[in-house]
């Protein structure tokens, strides 16, 4: 399947990762803006089609089978493929990280941002699940600004088999809720962990919380008791990776 993209960043993104999937670029009339100019000249370089006629095609339907007008700059790139679960996980004991599983995260924008900021610290993967989320369309490439590009990810029909999995391969389970009793500054750095997301609204399902070895919040310190979840998974991310 094919996506329509609009952030340059994101198109710039996947011709410097996997150029073969970008289709073609698509201009307005006049001059690009510098980031699309860079794309341009990354397109030129592996010979990727650059159309400039975008005032004179008709409107066409995007991800959300609604139509759009295409006067602004874009790109079709097809879908990135996600990994086995298993092999997400292959070489978790000689080079340890920290992974994350979003747990049935219903907005495209918290995924994105939790891709974008993922890439960032250095996240080694991210496991979704497949039923019950927000899907990888366009809205999710674009909001996450290359960082999809760069994140190794996987999208099991379970995620509770995915957990297991990475439990043998001497992953540790780390789930995060607002109503658990341990900061997440008290969690030991020393290990790898896969910290689990929970939904927007619901937070962590039963099975998921279960199977985790810790539990952690983050702790307020001002009058609201909570953060939405992409950025209290910034937050966690950061605190996660922090050296010393």
């Amino acid at each position: 399947m094919s996506l329509i993209l609009k952030n340059p960043h994101s198109v710039l993104a996947a011709l410097q990762t996997r150029p073969g999937d970008v289709v073609d670029v698509r201009l307005p009339a006049g001059k690009p803006s510098p980031v699309w100019a860079d794309v341009v000249e990354l397109a030129r370089t592996h010979d990727i089609p650059i159309r400039t006629n975008l005032a004179e095609e008709p409107r066409r339907p995007d991800s959300g089978n609604k139509f759009e007008r295409t006067g602004a700059a874009q790109a079709i790139v097809r879908e990135r493929n996600g990994l086995l679960i298993e092999e997400l996980f292959a070489d978790a004991e000689s080079n340890p990280g920290l992974w994350l599983a979003l747990d049935c995260l219903q907005d495209p924008h918290n995924v994105g941002a939790i891709f974008r900021t993922a890439s960032f610290f250095g996240i080694r993967g991210i496991v979704m699940t497949r039923d019950r989320s927000a899907p990888l369309t366009a809205t999710v490439y674009d909001v996450a600004a290359g960082g999809l590009e760069y994140v190794p990810f996987g999208e099991p029909s379970n995620l509770a088999r995915a957990m297991d999995v990475a439990k043998k391969a001497g992953v540790w389970l780390l789930g995060s809720s607002e109503h658990a009793e341990q900061d997440v500054r008290e969690i030991p750095r020393d290990r790898p962990w896969l910290l689990i997301l929970g939904n927007e609204e619901l937070g962590l399902r039963r099975l998921s919380l279960d199977k985790c070895d810790q539990v952690c919040k983050l702790t307020s310190r001002g009058t609201v008791p909570s953060l939405n979840v992409s950025v209290a998974a910034g937050v966690l991310m950061a605190e996660l990776t922090r050296q010393g």
